[in-house]
């Protein structure tokens, strides 16, 4: 069978890691030959399966030209050795580098934007690369409108998998426990989070923040609960890989975003039924999963007062918690991982 490849920079703790790591050994399963091949990094966070092979071409460049020479010709090695597999490639840097490094090589591309594309610099090169895949894979029909038509036609819309073992939806009273999850820097927006829990916290005392995830920011963000006076009630839990059941039982889930692709982590809170509050925002990918105030509730980019708002309904009524959670969790069985990676192997012309 085809070697199906993924390139990324790392596998370090983010919500793209995470869907490689579900395709990856999904597809193994299905007895395909997987490689991760890694250019900027070696951090493999999320758990794969024995089969899945990690090759590790190159480390973080910080602008390096000679460890991106080195990368390259690392790549290269690598497609020569493996002629004719399938490149799957889920980051724009991880196109480009493709292009460059198996070029007069038979290797097939399928390329995947994994977050809001108006944010990258170098748009120029990357839609030339994305040009040379076969198939454009786009979490949003919003992603797919951003593009010039010509990448437009090669476009296709998949949206994320939800893990099938994932735990089914908590029976019985919740935690007094507001969760988010997500790397510590500024796309991610805590500190919007945390000033909104200051204020619902106000007339909740009983209820923590527990924030997973690291970053930059987590110096300033411990800062900040410190002025607010609310630094015992604001706990900075780090990455854990174990953040499904540590989240599992939680009063809500909050995701702050001021833009993302699709967050994983609130699909994922979504399935095992807890109660999800996320930013309206740019590309659509919470848009594509919730329904307002039905299977979660919706809030304006950088609105404190409707976050606060927000977190406060689902406190306070029960009966509202109780439906979003029944509704959130009905993406398990419209998002299954086994259903997406048909999809994905479909597009790719694999199956």
């Amino acid at each position: 069978m085809t070697k199906i490849v993924f390139v990324l920079p790392d596998m370090a703790g983010g919500g793209t890691e995470r869907v490689v790591a579900l395709f990856a050994n999904e597809f193994v399963k299905r007895g395909y030959p997987v490689t991760i091949l890694l250019f900027a990094g070696d951090h493999t966070e999320y758990p794969l399966d024995q089969k899945v092979e990690v090759v590790v071409a190159g480390k973080a460049s910080g602008g390096n030209l000679l460890i991106r020479l080195k990368r390259l010709q690392e790549m290269r090695r690598f497609y020569k050795k493996n002629r004719n597999c399938y490149i799957f490639a889920f980051s724009a840097m991880g196109a480009v580098f493709s292009v460059a490094a198996a070029f007069g090589i038979p290797c097939r591309m399928l390329a995947s934007e994994r977050n809001d594309p108006r944010r990258y610099e170098h748009t120029v090169i990357r839609n030339l690369a994305y040009g040379r895949a076969e198939k454009l894979v786009l979490q949003t029909e919003e992603m797919r409108r951003y593009f010039p038509l010509w990448l437009q036609k090669k476009a296709v819309v998949i949206p994320n998998p939800v893990d099938e073992g994932i735990r089914t939806p908590f029976q019985g009273e919740r935690k007094k426990r507001i969760v988010s999850v997500a790397r510590l820097q500024p796309q991610k927006n805590h500190k919007l989070l945390i000033d909104a829990f200051a204020d619902f916290q106000k007339g909740h005392e009983e209820y923590e923040l527990h924030i997973f995830g690291v970053g930059p920011l987590e110096g300033a963000l411990r800062q900040q609960a410190k002025e607010l006076q609310i630094e015992a009630k604001v706990l900075f839990r780090g990455f854990s890989s174990n953040v499904k059941e540590e989240i599992w039982d939680s009063a809500m889930f909050v995701l702050s975003s001021d833009y993302e692709g699709i967050s994983n982590s609130m699909i994922e809170a979504l399935a095992m039924g807890v109660p999800v509050i996320s930013t309206d925002c740019p590309v659509g990918g919470a848009r594509a999963y919730i329904e307002d105030c039905v299977s979660g509730i919706l809030t304006p980019v950088g609105d404190k007062a409707a976050l606060a708002f927000a977190m406060t309904r689902i406190a306070e009524d029960p009966e509202f918690a109780s439906g979003l959670s029944a509704n959130g969790a009905k993406v398990r069985e419209i998002y299954g991982l086994s259903k997406i990676a048909d999809r994905l192997l479909e597009e790719a012309g694999m199956e």
